[in-house]
């Protein structure tokens, strides 16, 4: 950033470092879980995703840049350039706390219902010899992203994330038509 490289606050998350099996999993969680929140969750809400998106990156990058900062912590913060898997993570996140009665299973070993499924994938990403931060960093925006747009809402009746009109413009919204079954 000192020499004014604005673009890498974008690209970072684009790049998913090394082709490991850490990388298989991250690239399986990306479309296997913003399929389904595309689909169930923002199914006729675009705008509201992006949103989405867009707060848990700005959220990644401020922790980041803040985490710098901080002595003893940056030295763990420095080595994080890339955040495309903890938004990636962001979006387990958010789709299991959504759906946390969802029985799974984790490659046949053993059941758990999903909201207890990032912190299984973190487990996970620790014995393949990631680093628990990116995971960690992705379960925090997420939980902020989950507390302001579910939680905060009901117990005050304010929804702090609202999507602004701006971001509404650019995308269109499409009507979702649910077909209703006929009365036999």
């Amino acid at each position: 950033m000192k020499q004014y490289q604005i673009w890498r606050l974008v690209t970072n998350f684009l790049y998913f470092r090394k082709m490991d099996l850490d990388f298989l999993f991250h690239m399986f969680f990306l479309a296997r879980y913003c399929k389904l929140l595309e689909e169930n969750t923002f199914r006729g809400r675009t705008a509201d995703f992006f949103y989405m998106l867009l707060f848990g990156a700005s959220v990644l990058t401020g922790i980041v840049l803040v985490g710098g900062m901080i002595p003893y912590v940056s030295v763990s913060f420095a080595k994080i350039i890339f955040l495309s898997n903890s938004l990636t993570f962001m979006m387990v996140y958010v789709w299991s706390k959504q759906n946390p009665f969802i029985h799974m299973s984790f490659l046949g070993l053993f059941t758990f219902t999903a909201a207890y499924l990032p912190w299984v994938l973190l487990g996970f990403s620790v014995l393949v010899g990631a680093s628990p931060w990116v995971d960690l960093l992705g379960m925090i925006a997420g939980h902020a992203y989950y507390f302001l747009e579910d939680v905060y809402p009901r117990m005050t009746g304010r929804r702090p994330l609202k999507t602004p009109s701006f971001i509404k413009a650019l995308f269109t919204d499409d009507n979702v038509v649910v077909a209703q079954p006929n009365n036999m």
